[in-house]
């Protein structure tokens, strides 16, 4: 569903200029000059209104966590929603508004320690497999930004995108973690931080799907994607 035009989105925006990051003209090679010290980063790809990037930067002190969204005006949500619960979490949480098409444009390869998908776009037309952020194309750029002993934390509500999502992991040769289909009635739901979407279709009895990947020792970062990959 698309969100509505935001009143005045710009200026709300720019009220909260402190916790952008900006779109970086290269690569960010140093993560200091963002958030002010050195620390472990942590990814968000498509944050929605920030429940779930406010809630993991407050349970995270020692990591420095980036949400990225591509809409404008959901960004402005977590904007207003990250400075009114500021005083209950470190200065750690910046948002970026970017697309995951540009991310090597943005991170720097092995710069990431985690990296999570929350509820992405399921993409149901079977021609739009290739848009599907856990397509192979993407999962191979994760992979590559993502450091030694880093992983990819997957939660979603849609069955359909969660076995693609599998299949597409067992293509790469990838072992998991973990994975589960009723993360809420299982012992990995101690700790678990949800999104707003998360919280509302949980509450109405949906199973939550889940699962963990850890980076391949042996990931072959020279590997040509298909084409397409990524797009």
């Amino acid at each position: 569903m698309r969100m509505r035009r935001k009143k005045n989105g710009e200026a709300r925006l720019q009220a909260h200029a402190h916790l952008l990051c900006p779109l970086p003209a290269e690569p960010i090679a140093d993560y200091a000059e963002i958030f002010g010290r050195s620390a472990p980063l942590y990814l968000e790809i498509g944050c929605g209104k920030g429940a779930f990037a406010c809630g993991m930067a407050a349970a995270n002190p020692d990591c420095s966590f980036l949400a990225m969204e591509r809409v404008h005006d959901v960004v402005v949500a977590a904007v207003e929603k990250a400075d009114a619960c500021a005083e209950t979490r470190p200065d750690n949480l910046r948002f970026m508004i970017a697309d995951a098409k540009n991310l090597e444009a943005c991170f720097l390869p092995g710069s990431v320690e985690r990296l999570y998908l929350n509820f992405s776009d399921p993409w149901p037309k079977k021609g739009y497999y290739k848009r599907r952020l856990t397509y192979r194309g993407f999962l191979r750029v994760y992979f590559r930004l993502l450091c030694e002993g880093g992983a990819i934390f997957f939660k979603t509500d849609n069955r359909g995108l969660f076995d693609f999502t599998l299949e597409e992991l067992s293509a790469l040769g990838c072992d998991l973690d973990y994975v589960t289909y009723d993360l809420h009635n299982s012992p990995l739901a101690v700790g678990n931080v949800m999104t707003e979407y998360e919280k509302n279709f949980s509450e109405k009895g949906v199973p939550i799907c889940a699962l963990k990947v850890t980076k391949p020792k042996d990931f072959a970062f020279e590997e040509k994607t298909e084409e397409g990959d990524a797009q």
